[in-house]
């Protein structure tokens, strides 16, 4: 059975920013629970698809996975913070602390939209996979095939090499970033996936392709333009199509801030030491890089769906959680779309994101059948040590 912590918002004082949990309840997934059961949210995610629910976790496992969340969230002084957990059949523990609205005193809750930023790239990686599954991409072939707009290179830049963050495209500060002129007839001129290559098509690259690993965003881009032109369909609509639908991730969309989108977390920073409310920067044209939004436990059924192998083959999933080769040999920490490392002797897949309004960070342990989803509106915020702390809890359970 999932389980469920009930959550009260209160000030602490000095900081006006904690969460003090009072209840922690059985959680029925929304298979098994009425329309009314759902209300208030109306973007409520469908369960996934599974014939089983998910194991709750121990009373006592509970009580430690909340502890270590509330130290973190007290320490850093979060102002809103939700994590879940899940197996591949399912959610298995939710919790949220603090604020999405701390001016209109609005706490977090199950329908509370955080941005994915960075976790925007496997999502975008998973849609290409299924296309290579499908022979409508080749992972090897020039990108130019499928997006002749991007500016001839002196050598040719694969979609693998974006996958891996070896095409040699620029990243923010790491070079010139050299935009082409945008489109006149559009208000959004860069919400179309291959309009959006335009934002950075003319700078010079940081390194012949494959020749090293350069995390870039602006790579993603290019990817989720191929993707849209390899689908034959907008890039949106084939991540909704691909993975959220059948995955019943039913809140995730692309965050255009134009848009009035009800439960959409505002964001903090801090500004010569006070906590204040974040820019509403446009990130819609780089959607495929980190450009999407949902809700904490969409992000854990993406998490769920990938241990679950929904979305692509066996192999395949291998495959992009497998570290990749630079064209000298060296191995690095990324495979395609996700890092791989390891955490306590454990396998660990995982891929965090940082931008305006948000930090977020899915973990998952394959071999342990386990996935962490965290999301929070406070800039500042560092999320790993409070993951790996909460994975530890999860693993060391007494059976």
């Amino acid at each position: 059975m999932e389980t469920r912590v009930r959550t009260r918002a209160f000030r602490s004082p000095g900081t006006g920013i904690a969460l003090l949990l009072v209840a922690c309840v059985p959680y029925v997934s929304s298979a098994c629970r009425s329309a009314d059961a759902l209300a208030p949210s109306a973007t409520r995610a469908e369960a996934l698809p599974s014939s089983t629910r998910a194991e709750a976790l121990a009373p006592s496992t509970r009580a430690e996975v909340r502890r270590i969340a509330l130290a973190e969230v007290e320490r850093q002084e979060l102002v809103g913070l939700s994590l879940v957990l899940a197996r591949a059949d399912g959610l298995t523990h939710v919790e949220h602390f603090g604020f999405e609205d701390r001016e209109r005193q609005i706490p977090t809750t199950d329908a509370t939209l955080y941005r994915w930023a960075s976790i925007s790239k496997p999502l975008t990686a998973v849609a290409a996979m299924q296309l290579v599954e499908e022979g409508r991409l080749d992972l090897d072939r020039d990108v130019r095939a499928y997006v002749p707009e991007f500016p001839e290179q002196s050598r040719a830049i694969t979609s693998r090499q974006l996958m891996c963050h070896q095409g040699g495209i620029v990243h923010y500060t790491n070079g010139p970033v050299v935009a082409a002129p945008p489109r006149t007839d559009r208000a959004h001129p860069h919400e179309d996936a291959v309009d959006a290559v335009g934002t950075f098509a003319l700078s010079p690259l940081v390194g012949e392709p494959g020749e090293k690993y350069a995390y870039s965003t602006h790579g993603y881009v290019l990817l989720g333009a191929v993707v849209q032109r390899a689908g034959d369909e907008p890039f949106e609509q084939q991540v909704i199509e691909r993975v959220a639908r059948p995955l019943g991730m039913s809140t995730l969309r692309a965050d255009k801030h134009w848009i009035d989108i009800p439960h959409r977390t505002v964001g903090y920073r801090r500004v010569l030491g006070a906590i204040v409310p974040s820019i509403d920067g446009d990130v819609s044209w780089k959607l495929a890089g980190g450009g999407f939004l949902s809700t904490a436990l969409d992000l854990a059924r993406f998490g769920s769906g990938l241990l679950a192998g929904q979305l692509v083959q066996p192999a395949t999933r291998e495959s992009v959680w497998t570290r990749q080769s630079t064209r000298d040999g060296k191995v690095t920490e990324y495979g395609l779309g996700f890092r791989v490392g390891e955490h306590n002797g454990r396998r660990l897949i995982s891929h965090g994101g940082s931008q305006e309004k948000t930090r977020t960070l899915l973990m998952l342990l394959p071999d342990q059948d386990l996935a962490l989803a965290l999301m929070c509106n406070s800039e500042w915020a560092t999320l790993p040590e409070l993951g790996q702390a909460v994975l530890d809890a999860v693993c060391n359970e007494a059976p």
